[in-house]
């Protein structure tokens, strides 16, 4: 949103400890702790100060792999799966335009770039995401959220959290026919059944892990480009929207390493094509990504750049390449 760097590393590999998470327990959808920084050089420095034996000694929960520098410093061309879509949430125009110009400028660099679509993303929001993320039925978070005041653009949101499971699940039935997307999302906040049904769902989160690694090797690539958010939310929308997480949430449930690398500002262009923007399934949530979106002309576009569990170097390799060659487009 505000065009500097971002990293989230494998989760694991960097400590947590001495942090407050939103609330504990929650293992479907694993957070991590990332730096940010105005270029892709500081994250790199900051990994590298932190993978360290010192470190290491702290927290022996962390698995001691140093920052691997050859890795990171490789030459070696890419094999680059890519997509502007990824068939859940349609990107907003600057979105789209900023990954098909990186696309080509790395393709002039004399990287191999392959069209990559994640599997089954629609199933894996609203089954896997969002009943990972509220598998208690959002009791954690109101609890959480309880005797504080809470902030204007998120109360449509805490509104819905604090409803009752039953009406949840009535109000979810009901509008099947008439939404594509909420009534599973209703559906979703109103919690996991039970124990045995927790347990499921963290199998088919592994499986799905499985699933996509082989899906990669398979497709032989080595990185995958694609969407991030993006321009910065007009006030009072930012609770309201959570389709357009896919984009970003489905790394947090692989457990992938991901970074997003400022690439371009929004057009003029791109608000004119906004103006015909309908979204995959023109439902509620896709008008709302249009209205809070609309007039940002000027403001920061980026990319996001993912690796494979484990391989962070290969990311932060990844995110600096893209950095240098938009960088070199601008002289």
């Amino acid at each position: 949103f505000c065009g500097i760097c971002g990293f989230k590393p494998t989760a694991g590999r960097l400590s947590s400890q001495g942090l407050l998470p939103i609330y504990r327990g929650q293992k479907s959808v694993l957070s991590a702790t990332g730096p940010m920084a105005k270029d892709v050089d500081s994250l790199v420095l900051c990994m590298q100060a932190l993978l360290c034996d010192h470190m290491f000694s702290l927290d022996p929960t962390v698995p001691p792999v140093p920052f691997n520098v050859q890795l990171y410093e490789s030459s070696k061309p890419l094999r680059i799966g890519y997509l502007e879509s990824d068939g859940y949430s349609q990107p907003t125009p600057s979105m789209a335009r900023g990954i098909r110009e990186v696309k080509a400028l790395l393709e002039q660099a004399g990287h191999t770039l392959v069209p990559y679509q994640p599997l089954r993303v629609s199933k894996i929001m609203t089954e896997l995401v969002f009943k990972g993320l509220f598998a208690d039925g959002t009791t954690s978070m109101v609890q959480k959220l309880k005797g504080g005041p809470i902030d204007p653009c998120l109360r449509v949101q805490v509104n819905l959290y604090t409803l009752p499971k039953w009406l949840k699940r009535i109000l979810g039935f009901l509008l099947k026919p008439f939404s594509p997307r909420f009534p599973f999302i209703l559906d979703a906040v109103s919690g996991l059944k039970s124990i045995p049904d927790l347990w499921k769902q963290h199998a088919a989160v592994e499986d799905y892990i499985s699933e996509t690694i082989a899906h990669w090797r398979s497709c032989n690539i080595d990185v995958v480009l694609c969407p991030v958010i993006g321009p910065a939310y007009n006030f009072s929308y930012c609770g309201q929207i959570s389709t357009i997480l896919s984009y970003t949430a489905l790394y947090n449930l692989l457990n992938f390493p991901a970074g997003v690398v400022p690439v371009s500002t929004v057009t003029a262009d791109d608000e004119e094509e906004l103006k015909h923007y309908k979204g995959v399934f023109q439902d509620k949530m896709d008008k709302l990504l249009k209205k809070a979106v609309t007039g940002a002309e000027g403001l920061p576009v980026a990319v996001q750049c993912v690796a494979l569990p484990w391989q962070d170097e290969v990311c932060l390799r990844f995110m600096k390449e893209v950095e240098h060659l938009v960088k070199q487009k601008r002289k």
